[in-house]
């Protein structure tokens, strides 16, 4: 087991709405390489119920649910009120394994970190399209010249780690995603300030799905207004290794 050092501390953000078939068995399983913080965004199943069983894990609850955006970022500023250095984003449904976290602490030196889905177990063919499209698009966005040798590999991914100088930037910005299209802008907000990233491979295993047509018209808005480059500064990422 590797948990992070202490120079180094993270925190597994997870956000969940209605994970009560999963949400013990992520917590858990997370917990055994870093702390978690669970947003509980509004659940009204078991889920409340089952994280006050779990010790150790804080809980943030929302009365309503605020979707990604609302949920991360909540995440992201206990982060910084409880000092830690990094944080981890990760799906509450188990699509994202909990054993690729110390492949995450490994890379320090970067400010963000995209877990890019090197293997795909049972995702539907309609949902590796879109997120291809997602990514070919975002790296239009991002640079013209990257789109053109091929960019960053896997833009949807919300398998990320941020650094606190990331996470900052995030806080600090006025974003305005509502749903999946928070991690096209995240990434955007980062890249143009001139920070670091880098991808590592992972394994993402398809559960459940909540997107729907209205979430990806969301996803094309964020699009033009990132190509349009409102409210965003402009500047360029170090792409790391």
């Amino acid at each position: 087991m590797s948990r992070a050092p202490e120079s180094h501390r993270c925190l597994v953000i997870i956000p969940a709405y209605n994970e009560e078939q999963t949400i013990e068995k992520v917590v858990r399983s997370a917990q055994r390489f870093a702390d978690v913080c669970v947003v509980d965004d509004g659940s009204k199943d078991a889920t409340p119920q089952i994280l006050a069983q779990i010790p150790g894990v804080h809980v943030i609850r929302h009365a309503k649910n605020t979707h990604i955006p609302g949920a991360i970022l909540d995440g992201m500023r206990y982060a910084h009120q409880a000092g830690y250095d990094f944080c981890i984003t990760m799906d509450a449904g188990f699509s994202h394994d909990p054993e690729a976290i110390p492949q995450f602490l490994q890379c320090a030196d970067a400010d963000l970190v995209i877990g890019y889905r090197e293997k795909k177990v049972e995702v539907p063919f309609y949902r590796k399209l879109l997120s291809w499209v997602g990514t070919v698009l975002v790296n239009f966005a991002l640079s013209p010249r990257m789109a053109a040798w091929g960019g960053l590999r896997d833009l949807t991914s919300g398998y990320r780690m941020y650094s606190r100088k990331a996470s900052s930037v995030l806080i600090g910005s006025k974003m305005m995603s509502r749903s999946f299209d928070f991690h096209l802008e995240a990434v955007t907000y980062v890249y143009r300030a001139g920070l670091r990233i880098r991808e590592i491979p992972i394994t993402y295993v398809f559960s459940n799905s909540s997107l729907r047509w209205k979430v990806v018209g969301h996803a094309f808005e964020t699009w033009l207004r990132l190509c349009l480059r409102r409210n965003i500064p402009s500047g360029t990422a170090l792409i790391l290794p």
